[in-house]
């Protein structure tokens, strides 16, 4: 399954991505700029903020009451597609899923 990534210049980084990997372990492990993930997906850092395509956003679901407080504090700002990666984990239904990494 793919996945891409598009940089605030444009340029896009797409990968395979195994089922059940989360989208911010798949960015650190393809070395997408912006995509840190510092907390390694505990939801608790706020650095694997990334904006979900639209077309993709009811897809992905939505933020729970957590990752919504964490939001809150991600350096870019949020917009309605706002996620934070770490909570996002590739299925057969979001391959072929597009999400921005956000410009600080």
């Amino acid at each position: 399954m793919k996945a891409t990534w598009i940089l605030p210049d444009g340029r896009k980084i797409t990968a395979e991505v195994a089922p059940g990997t989360t989208m911010m372990s798949a960015a650190v492990a393809h070395d997408v700029p912006g995509v840190i993930g510092e907390c390694g997906g505990t939801l608790s850092c706020a650095t694997c903020h990334v904006y979900v395509d639209p077309a993709w956003a009811d897809k992905t679901g939505s933020a729970g009451e957590f990752e919504e407080a964490m939001l809150d504090v991600a350096e870019a700002p949020r917009t309605e597609t706002s996620r934070l990666s770490c909570q996002i984990e590739m299925s057969a239904e979001l391959d072929g899923l597009m999400l921005r990494v956000p410009g600080v």
